[in-house]
């Protein structure tokens, strides 16, 4: 698996920053690849031997990089942005069109990069690049729990934000509203659930102990699981 690189050395990283800045303009032409890793460093004047140096791997840590900056903007966007006063559907909304606009020039080089993250070997970047996606995503609209709901809250949202993304790739409405409108739908599914398993839970404690079946054991295991709640509106 590739080790997405530590972005703790702020020389290193701004050097990172710049280089992947002007790739990502070649990789529509040349894909994620060295041809644009070297394009990218004639760009801003970079010695192609330290460019390699950069990124002495191959096109998952340019990928990686890449995303990791994406992330870091969306933070700082959000940071300034007043998600106080908003519900937490309104704040995961604004997190998750903030991503998606802030990259909207950036579109088919994340589209090519997408294509080499389905592949079945790149699985685990895959999932570890979309969890820091949506772990960010969740700090910046406040969410602190610590128990099972940390691990529930991140696995919706990452269906919903992946979900939106495939529909941001090919938005052609004017200000992505055809994106929006999808993403508003999304959450509004996601809302359902805690009720959903509220009712659920009603009606798996109107059953006699000894019904048999699977359906009684599993609706009260539901039961059971679901009593902590999902703190919050979503």
């Amino acid at each position: 698996m590739v080790k997405i690189p530590d972005a703790d050395q702020s020389d290193i990283r701004a050097q990172r920053d710049q280089l992947i800045t002007a790739v990502v303009t070649h990789v529509p032409f040349d894909g994620w690849t060295r041809a644009a890793l070297l394009r990218g460093a004639e760009d801003i004047g970079l010695d192609k031997s330290d460019a390699q140096a950069l990124f002495p791997g191959d096109a998952r840590d340019m990928i990686a990089w890449h995303s990791q900056m994406a992330d870091r903007r969306m933070m700082v966007a959000l940071e300034k942005a007043n998600l106080d006063s908003l519900k937490i559907r309104e704040r995961i909304a604004t997190a998750v069109m903030t991503r998606l606009e802030q990259n909207a020039q950036d579109r088919e080089a994340i589209r090519r990069g997408l294509a080499i993250l389905s592949k079945p070997q790149n699985a685990g970047l895959a999932l570890q690049l979309l969890y820091r996606t949506v772990d960010d995503m969740w700090f910046a609209a406040g969410e602190r729990s610590t128990d099972w709901n940390f691990y529930s809250k991140r696995m919706l949202l990452s269906g919903v934000y992946s979900s939106t993304l495939m529909v941001w790739l090919n938005d052609q409405t004017e200000d992505f509203s055809e994106t929006r409108a999808f993403l508003d739908r999304r959450i509004e599914n996601v809302m359902q659930i805690p009720k959903l398993k509220s009712r659920v839970s009603a009606v798996a404690q109107r059953l006699p102990l000894n019904v048999p079946g699977r359906v009684a054991a599993r609706m009260k295991a539901f039961r059971s699981f679901g009593r902590g709640g999902m703190r919050g509106t979503w």
